[in-house]
């Protein structure tokens, strides 16, 4: 079975976010960093080269299949912002529309700039995602 690349490191999210961050990207990464300590009450992390993340969970899938994830995280992907979430259900979908000028995939939040959207509601999706996550998986180690 492929083992999980995504993994928690010691890297330098400092280093990262000046590496890969435009000025108007590291004004917004810091704003979304404030919203997911304050909902996850957790101090970043680096996962990987490119995923700074808060808090764990370990997840088991039925197939069997089972590994560790942060509870919420974020990455520069380009001209992007990728914050990763779980957005499924009826309140969720609720706030997505919401939100202002977005693009999804399964756990994938894509947004160019938070002047785009309401920073509220990207606080309560990132609380709600971190709810379900420890819903799920209730073992999260207290993260």
């Amino acid at each position: 079975m492929a083992q999980t690349k995504t993994k928690p490191t010691d890297a330098s999210i400092d280093e990262y976010l000046a590496s890969r961050a435009s000025p108007e990207q590291l004004a917004d990464c810091k704003i979304i960093m404030a919203m997911c300590e304050r909902v996850t009450k957790q101090q970043p992390r680096m996962w990987g080269p490119s995923i700074v993340g808060y808090g764990s969970y370990t997840y088991r899938y039925e197939s069997g299949h089972s590994g560790q994830s942060c509870l919420v995280g974020f990455a520069i992907r380009g001209k992007e912002l990728v914050v990763y979430l779980a957005m499924d259900g009826a309140e969720q979908a609720g706030l997505l529309s919401r939100l202002g000028k977005h693009r999804k995939g399964k756990v994938c939040l894509y947004i160019k700039r938070m002047a785009d959207l309401d920073a509220k509601v990207l606080e309560a999706l990132i609380a709600g995602s971190v709810a379900e996550v420890r819903r799920r998986y209730p073992s999260t180690n207290g993260a």
